[in-house]
């Protein structure tokens, strides 16, 4: 196959997958105009329109959703091939595309970056965050880092990273002409602030205590979709807070916030590193992996 028309398909398979022609461009270190014109010339060879374009909007014609589902495995195989030769280099090299939560990014990826980007200088680490599902293989992403009741049953799951705790917190302002909570059944007079996820879903706050499990639909005037501000607003005096342990050691060790429930508070298993079952780990990812369950 001519090299043109491998770099032209590579466009298309971004394009298709982004559902931008700027998000291709910038992925693939090529201008916007660059990947317009190289899906034109792939257009003109096969003589048929691969998308529908308007001023806001890129979707997929027929022939180029066809097209797009045959291409993925080819591609994914050129992937692997090339991957391969780092077993005659000695070292691990590549483009690692990970998919994770916002949290995950920051109790577990982002620490680990700058000592994973050191040891492997041929890696080339993209981190995407986002909170709502994203199926990673339509995405394009290697693998994802998720909570394990959040990775798809079809994927292999390889747990990183310690056990996570969720805490209860509240600052001394809130609690000064408010009773604490005793249990949590007690959370239903109290405001909290709640989490909501991108999907609309809010999140429910779980106990566990004595082999006794609880789960509530807490109460709260304010919701956000970011652990950080969680925590300022529960450090803000505003209402009780549920967030993971690490996010607020610093404010419990100075006093701005207190524990509360701490017998009901449980330790869950950590993160999960996942990716497709059916598709060959490169070095890269396998180097991750192995330094993320260090």
């Amino acid at each position: 196959m001519p090299l043109d028309n491998l770099s032209h398909l590579a466009a298309f398979s971004a394009v298709a997958r982004l559902g931008s022609f700027r998000k291709a461009g910038e992925e693939l270190s090529l201008s916007t105009s660059a990947v317009s014109y190289a899906i034109r010339k792939l257009e003109e060879r096969l003589g048929v329109n691969l998308f529908n374009r308007t001023t806001r909007s890129v979707a997929l014609t027929d022939a180029g959703q066809r097209l797009a589902e045959r291409l993925q495995p080819v591609l994914h195989g050129l992937d692997d091939a090339l991957d391969e030769m780092n077993h005659f280099r000695g070292s691990a090299a590549g483009t690692l595309r990970i998919n994770t939560s916002r949290a995950a990014s920051y109790l577990l990826l982002m620490p680990m970056a700058a000592q994973f980007l050191a040891a492997y200088p041929d890696i080339r680490l993209e981190i995407g965050e986002d909170d709502s599902f994203v199926d990673i293989v339509k995405s394009g992403f290697d693998a994802g880092v998720r909570l394990l009741e959040a990775v798809p049953e079809d994927m292999v799951a390889v747990p990183i990273g310690p056990a996570l705790r969720s805490v209860v917190v509240a600052s001394p302002d809130y609690l000064r002409e408010r009773e604490p909570p005793r249990h949590p059944a007690d959370l239903m007079r109290h405001e909290c602030v709640r989490y909501r996820f991108p999907s609309g879903r809010y999140f429910k706050w779980v106990f566990k205590r004595d082999g006794e499990v609880l789960e509530f639909d807490v109460p709260g005037r304010l919701a956000l979709s970011d652990v950080h501000a969680e925590v300022r607003a529960a450090a803000d005096g505003i209402g009780i807070g549920y967030v993971p342990e690490n996010y607020v050691a610093g404010l419990l060790a100075s006093g701005k916030l207190v524990r509360l429930l701490e017998d009901w508070c449980p330790t869950i298993p950590g993160f999960m590193l996942y990716y497709p079952r059916q598709r060959r780990v490169s070095s890269a990812l396998r180097a991750f992996i192995d330094m993320a369950r260090q």
